[in-house]
């Protein structure tokens, strides 16, 4: 939804309707994870993907008839003999899409929702996807640290799809819930996509070089919300990192202590330490190694760097067990020349730790492409 909803407003704000169309639930070699979306604007514009390509076609027909005529809908796109080549999925995965009219009738809560995006404030989306009664799917649930809005047909449905749905925006995750009709939570029939819209994970950035500056760009393209930090002034300018969201100039080990302090980085943030001085590093690496953990903590150096690095930070009395988490020399071996082509590498080490992948080359590997289950059920319907 952050991808689409800046061009799902003016009509929404203008009473128009368009077509959302958001993947659900994936099975197998899925091109797009749950929570993708795909907008078809009140004048047949198209913001977003569910498929990268391969469906979008059948897509846009069928928003565009929901648009018109206010029914949602749930489509499961596959690799049936059917229709595996009339629409285009090849890919060998199977999407269940529910494709939804969203209007000021159908969303009343969608302007808090924009707002709470806009603010990197904690906010889920729940969206009755399925029920015995017609007139409940599409209805919406807006759930935020602080309690909820909306109405799914009674308190004890309000209550149990909000309980799930905080849980699942703590840990950042879009998935399908089941419940009974009327909220059950032993029961089926009614089926429930949250679609958490988590505040951008951070990636801290210390060291204001050329190489943090092209790592800056990479990362917001990522979606990250990045800083950088340095203690020297004349580096550490807006100037030179335009596409930062903070540049802080203060001692990193001191500043990254306030995060810490202040629950700013959690579980998903990345450290990234380019500077490859003593004075900076190891004080800054001690802090990060001994909090609690973080996604990634990489730092920039020669091997000869990487091995003093290592005794000063043995001589603080870190154990072996605290240094494995450190990824350094930081990246993945790509051959990089440019500061560019070094940023390439650092993001590339990232997503294979955060995805459990191999950083071999896909056409070597006979093993599915994409590595994360948390979206696969059990009960694949192939």
């Amino acid at each position: 939804m952050r991808d689409i909803i800046g061009a799902l407003m003016p009509g929404w704000r203008n009473g128009a309707t368009a077509g959302l169309a958001t993947v659900v639930r994936t099975f197998e070699s899925a091109p797009r994870p749950a929570g993708a979306s795909m907008l078809v604007t009140p004048d047949g514009a198209v913001t977003g993907s569910v498929s990268g390509g391969c469906v979008e076609g059948a897509v846009y027909d069928v928003a565009t008839q929901v648009a018109a005529d206010g029914r949602p809908v749930l489509v499961r796109y596959g690799i049936s003999d059917d229709d595996a080549f009339s629409v285009g999925l090849t890919c060998g995965g199977i999407l269940d899409v529910f494709i939804e009219p969203v209007s000021r009738q159908t969303f009343a809560q969608l302007e808090d929702v924009r707002t709470d995006i806009d603010a990197s404030r904690p906010v889920a989306v729940a969206t009755v996807i399925e029920h015995p009664d017609a007139d409940m799917i599409g209805r919406h649930l807006v759930v935020r640290p602080n309690g909820f809005e909306g109405d799914l047909g009674s308190d004890r449905a309000n209550r149990a799809v909000s309980d799930d749905a905080m849980g699942l925006l703590a840990a950042g995750r879009n998935t399908t819930l089941t419940y009974g009709p009327d909220g059950e939570r032993q029961g089926e029939g009614m089926r429930v996509f949250v679609n958490s819209q988590a505040p951008r994970p951070r990636m801290f950035v210390f060291g204001a070089i050329d190489f943090a500056a092209a790592l800056t760009r990479l990362a917001a393209f990522l979606g990250y919300r990045v800083t950088v930090c340095d203690a020297r002034e004349v580096f550490a300018t807006p100037a030179r990192f335009p596409d930062a969201d903070e540049v802080i100039v203060a001692w990193p080990h001191r500043y990254l202590a306030e995060q810490f302090a202040a629950g700013l980085v959690d579980s998903r943030s990345v450290i990234c330490v380019l500077t490859h001085d003593p004075k900076f590093d190891v004080p800054l690496l001690e802090l990060a190694l001994r909090a609690p953990a973080v996604a990634y903590i990489g730092a920039m150096g020669s091997r000869r760097t990487h091995e003093d690095r290592l005794a000063r930070l043995r001589d603080t009395g870190l154990g072996e067990a605290d240094l494995a988490r450190l990824h350094s020399p930081i990246g993945l071996d790509l051959g990089s020349r440019t500061p560019e082509e070094t940023a390439v590498s650092i993001a590339a080490e990232i997503i294979a730790g955060q995805w459990g992948g191999t950083g071999e080359p896909l056409g070597n590997l006979d093993q599915r492409i994409h590595h994360d289950d948390l979206d696969e059920p059990a009960d694949d319907p192939r």
